[in-house]
C-alpha cells in the first residue's frame, strides 16, 4: 500500500487526501494534472466547494531521522521519514574553521586576538541543530499547503530523564503506573544500540543488566546499567564485569567508557525540542504534546513495528487502534543546496580546483530529479535519478543502480526540480 495522494482544487485549496487508484482515474480522464511529485499531488481542473475531513499531522523529532506521519480519525493516510544531514554540517564548519585558522596564520601573523565582539543572541543554536528544526518546519508548511491539517502532535520529551530513578542529572524516582520503566529501558536501548553490550547480538530479547550487581553494591543509576540478551545476563548473573570479561579486555574498556558517557543523540533531540515546539505554536494550530515512554508504550499496545514514521502515528496520548492505509512511506534526504566555496582545497588548505559561476547548464541544475530516455550509442535505455550537470552539456545521472555518466542533455527531461532533499520509496 502506497501513501495516500494529496488533492488540491483549481484554487489551491486543500481537500480530502485520496488513493494512488482514485488519482490515477482522474489523470486518465484529464480531470485533473500532477502539481507536484514529491509528495505526490494532484491539482483538479475545477473548484470544489464541499465540506473537507480535517486532518492531523504526528511528528516524531529525532537527531538523525525524524518521523511524520497524517491522521484522518485513526487512519494513518501518509508518511515519511526525513533524514537531516546535522552531522555533515558540523564537518563543513570544522573544516571551513580550519582553513581560516590557517588563512589567518599565513596572511594576518600579528593581527591582535577579538573575541569581545563575539556575542551570539538570546536561544541561539549551533548550526547543526538548528537545520533539525528548519528542514522539520519546512515540510510542516509544505504539507499544511497541500492537505487540511488542523492540529499537530510532537514528541516534545525523548527521554523523559527526571522521572527516571537516579540518573545522572537528578534523584527523583521512577514513575508508576502503566508507563514505568517505559522511559530508562528506551533511554538504555538508544545509548547501547539496540544490542547486546556483551556480545552486540540484534533482533533479540534484550534485558537490562546491572554492570555492578545489586548483591555487590551496585545502584539503580542509568551510568550503572546497560543491555544484554538472556544468554549473557545468565552468564554474567552476579560477577563482578571485570571477572566476566578478563579475556576481552578491548571489550571491558568500551563498556566501562560508553557506560559513562552521554547520549549525543538525545542531547541533540532536547536541544531542539522546544525551539520546534515554540515555532510549531507560532503557526497558529493546536499544537499537543506526549514523551518517547507514552509513544513506545502506545506502539507496543498495539504491535507496531518499530519506524521513525510509525513512532510519530503513535505519538501522543490515549490514541485510538491505529489503521494502517499505507506501508510504504515517502524516505526524504536532506542534501543541501551546494556549497558556495569557489575553491576547493586538499586536506592542507591549498588550491586544487576552482568552480564556475554558472548553474545552470541547458534548463538543468545539478540536483534536479530527471528522466533520460536515450535511444542509440552505448548506453541505451531508461534512467531516472539526481543529474550532475556540466558545461560540456554530456550529464551524469544518479540512479538506485548507480552512477551512468557520459548523458546528453537532449535526451533529459524534468521529473522534480532540486529544492534540497532526495527522495525514495
Amino acid at each position: 500500500m502506497s501513501n495516500y495522494v494529496f488533492v488540491i482544487d483549481t484554487n489551491h485549496r486543500q481537500l480530502n487526501p485520496c488513493t494512488p487508484g482514485v488519482a490515477r482515474s482522474l489523470l486518465n480522464a484529464t480531470k485533473a494534472a500532477v502539481y507536484r511529485r514529491y509528495p505526490f499531488t494532484i491539482i483538479l481542473k475545477k473548484e470544489v466547494t464541499g465540506p473537507v475531513e480535517p486532518c492531523q499531522l504526528k511528528i516524531d523529532p529525532g537527531s538523525r531521522a525524524t518521523g511524520l506521519a497524517i491522521l484522518q480519525g485513526n487512519r494513518v493516510l501518509w508518511g515519511a521519514e526525513l533524514t537531516h544531514r546535522g552531522q555533515s554540517i558540523k564537518n563543513s564548519l570544522d573544516s571551513r574553521r580550519s582553513l581560516r585558522r590557517g588563512r589567518r596564520g599565513r596572511k594576518t601573523r600579528y593581527r591582535q586576538p577579538r573575541f569581545l565582539n563575539r556575542t551570539r543572541p538570546k536561544g541561539w543554536l549551533a548550526p547543526s541543530l538548528m537545520h533539525r528544526v528548519l528542514t522539520t518546519m519546512t515540510w510542516v508548511n509544505r504539507l499544511i499547503k497541500l492537505c487540511p491539517i488542523q492540529s499537530i502532535t510532537q514528541e516534545l520529551v525523548r527521554f523523559d530523564t527526571q522521572v527516571i530513578q537516579n540518573p545522572e542529572i537528578s534523584g527523583t524516582q521512577y514513575q508508576q503506573g502503566t508507563l514505568y520503566q517505559y522511559e530508562t529501558r528506551e533511554y538504555l536501548l538508544e545509548k547501547w544500540g539496540r544490542q547486546c553490550a556483551y556480545c552486540g547480538q540484534e533482533d533479540t530479547p534484550l534485558e537490562v543488566e546491572h554492570i555492578v550487581s545489586r548483591s555487590k553494591g551496585g545502584s539503580n543509576r542509568v551510568s550503572n546499567l546497560t543491555i544484554a540478551c538472556v544468554s549473557c545476563n545468565q552468564k554474567k548473573s552476579n560477577r563482578s564485569i571485570e571477572d566476566f570479561l578478563s579475556g576481552k579486555p578491548d571489550l571491558l574498556k568500551r563498556i566501562k567508557a560508553q557506560a559513562k558517557a552521554p547520549l549525543k543523540d538525545a542531547a541533540a533531540v532536547n536541544a531542539t525540542r522546544w525551539k520546534l515546539f515554540k515555532a510549531l505554536k507560532e503557526m497558529g494550530l493546536p499544537v499537543s504534546v506526549g514523551t518517547g515512554g507514552q509513544t513506545k508504550f502506545n506502539r507496543k499496545q498495539q504491535g507496531l513495528p518499530k519506524a521513525h514514521w510509525i513512532d510519530a502515528a503513535a505519538t501522543g496520548k490515549d490514541i485510538p487502534e491505529l489503521e494502517f492505509c499505507t506501508c510504504q512511506p515517502l524516505l526524504i534526504q536532506c542534501s543541501g543546496h551546494g556549497t558556495r566555496q569557489m575553491c576547493g582545497t586538499d586536506k592542507y588548505g591549498f588550491p586544487i580546483r576552482h568552480r564556475s559561476k554558472k548553474k545552470i547548464h541547458y534548463g538543468f541544475q545539478t540536483g534536479d530529479i530527471v528522466k533520460a530516455f536515450v535511444t542509440q550509442g552505448k548506453k541505451i535505455g531508461s534512467y531516472m535519478g539526481r543529474v550532475l550537470c556540466r558545461k560540456s552539456g554530456n550529464f551524469d545521472i544518479s540512479t538506485k543502480d548507480g552512477r551512468v555518466a557520459g548523458i546528453n542533455h537532449k535526451h533529459c527531461t524534468h521529473i522534480h526540480k532540486k529544492d534540497g532533499y532526495n527522495y525514495a520509496f
